[in-house]
């Protein structure tokens, strides 16, 4: 892991897009501004790919079960764009998740973590909302860890940064940060969101970035209401930060929110700082560990 890492989390609006071409210009666009801004490190939301669905027309982005079909049917041609522009631009991209479809004919949530030499990684979303399950969505296994050039990544999609065992495994594993795409109707479910990405980052003493789907999408049959910011958060620490928060986005407002992730200190909070989290985690009574662990499997992303 490098000592320093610029990240950036998209505060990203769900725009009703004339057509795929629409979509692409418009990925690239945001691609752009957030690489020429600094950052290493990009992270679109939780079902951002859902946007797609409208250039599909009413009978498809109208309809729960067409959108899904629809949406998953685009994932390699949605993914290969995001290696194209991670290579241009020479960055590492969370790339908005989406349903995949799996051979029994249901869908997960995935999310894909590009790099600038073209590797891509996959992490499924492991717990299901109540309205993932009205969907019939079907939830991952496995835990993923990418191991690229600027570091160990991990995935926490969502309601996922909200359950302490998985962002414990991945820690474990080594990852040192935390990408938590969401995607959140109400302003409590951002706070929610918020609340678990800080939570994670604390216990395991990495940093946690946060990027939600926002503003209204009223012809969506699945995001229709999108609240949310983005923020990048750290344990409070001294000479790490003094409230958790390093960077945080106005509610709905488009666009990036970033910052600069000292790597180095937080790796010294384990052993060196004002407490000792991660370190003394199994001191807890009955603290498990060993399934989450179980299910964890390392990508090089190189």
């Amino acid at each position: 892991m490098k000592d320093t890492l610029t990240v950036a989390g998209a505060q990203y609006p769900i725009d009703a897009v004339a057509s795929i071409d629409e979509w692409k210009n418009k990925i690239a666009h945001w691609v752009k501004e957030g690489a020429e801004a600094g950052a290493e490190l990009l992270v679109f939301p939780e079902y951002g790919a859902i946007e797609q669905a409208h250039a599909l027309g009413p009978a498809v982005y109208g309809d729960l079960d067409a959108t899904l079909e629809a949406v998953a049917d685009l994932a390699a041609d949605r993914v290969a764009h995001h290696v194209e522009l991670a290579r241009r631009y020479n960055v590492h991209i969370l790339v908005g998740s989406g349903p995949l479809k799996r051979a029994d004919g249901r869908y997960v949530n995935s999310a894909q973590l590009v790099t600038p030499s073209g590797a891509v990684g996959e992490q499924h979303k492991l717990i299901l909302t109540p309205f993932e399950r009205n969907w019939n969505m079907a939830a991952g296994d496995e835990i993923a860890i990418f191991d690229t050039s600027i570091g160990m990544i991990a995935t926490a999609i969502c309601y996922d940064s909200e359950f302490p065992y998985l962002a414990r495994a991945m820690a474990k594993a080594g990852a040192e940060v935390l990408l938590v795409p969401q995607c959140t109707e109400r302003i409590s479910g951002n706070y929610r969101v918020r609340t678990g990405a800080m939570a994670r980052a604390l216990e395991n003493q990495i940093a946690a970035v946060t990027s939600p789907t926002i503003g209204d999408a009223p012809w969506s049959a699945a995001v229709d209401f999108n609240n949310g910011a983005a923020g990048i958060f750290v344990p409070a620490e001294f000479g790490v930060s003094e409230t958790g928060v390093l960077a945080e986005g106005q509610i709905n407002v488009p666009g990036w929110v970033s910052a600069t992730i000292n790597c180095h200190h937080l790796r010294k909070l384990r052993y060196g700082g004002e407490m000792r989290n991660f370190t003394d985690w199994l001191e807890q009574p009955g603290a498990p560990e060993a399934e989450a662990l179980s299910r964890v499997k390392v990508y090089k992303l190189k």
